[in-house]
């Protein structure tokens, strides 16, 4: 299904935060977790993590979220609930929303990271060492903005999932080729991205 539309300006029919995860034990670890089997469960906030979203919910800068999809691993759930809190909503999870899933280098140091983006520079569509390909993380990131865009109007809508899915998303709806995805600056813990029409309060 295209979802060229996405990339018309005007045609927007929400309002999108976008929002990477607080700081993390997997942060603090300095360690690569995207398995389903160890992030759904374990590697959730870190102390700095929960400081930082206590900031962030207290200063609240963006317009109230009325509703709020998100990864269901366990650090992006922590991160959901917490600003769900503060709205009164009840978050929704998606799978869709995940991290990344990178292969071999799981449970690695995040120093590896950069082996391979240097690797998706070359081909989005590769799947060397086990990786997914940036390609399928677009299309997955994609869809759910297509669903919720068909589902829903008139809704600021809080996404949450984690750093190279909402990297690959951006660059995909900025229509920016896929390979150049680090690019764009790297999105901090706890920052929020405003999408298409949401302006900053």
């Amino acid at each position: 299904m295209s979802t060229d539309f996405l990339n018309v300006p005007g045609t927007w029919r929400n309002r999108y935060l976008l929002m990477r995860h607080g700081h993390s034990r997997a942060n603090e670890q300095n360690l690569i977790i995207s398995d389903p089997r160890a992030g759904l469960a374990d590697y959730g906030l870190s102390a700095e993590g929960e400081a930082q979203l206590a900031r962030l919910v207290d200063g609240w800068a963006w317009p109230a979220p009325t509703r709020l999809h998100h990864s269901d691993f366990l650090r992006t759930t922590q991160t959901a609930t917490r600003v769900a809190a503060r709205f009164g909503l009840s978050p929704c999870p998606e799978p869709r929303l995940r991290e990344r899933h990178f292969g071999d280098f799981e449970a690695r140091s995040a120093d590896r990271y950069h082996e391979v983006w240097a690797l998706d520079e070359r081909d989005p569509s590769h799947r060397l060492h086990g990786v997914e390909p940036v390609i399928a993380v677009a299309e997955r990131m994609r869809a759910v903005i297509e669903e919720l865009e068909r589902a829903y109007a008139g809704e600021t809508i809080l996404v949450v999932s984690h750093g190279d899915p909402l990297q690959i998303l951006l660059t995909a709806l900025e229509g920016r080729p896929l390979n150049r995805h680090r690019d764009r600056p790297p999105l901090p813990p706890a920052s929020i991205t405003p999408l298409g029409d949401a302006p900053v309060a």
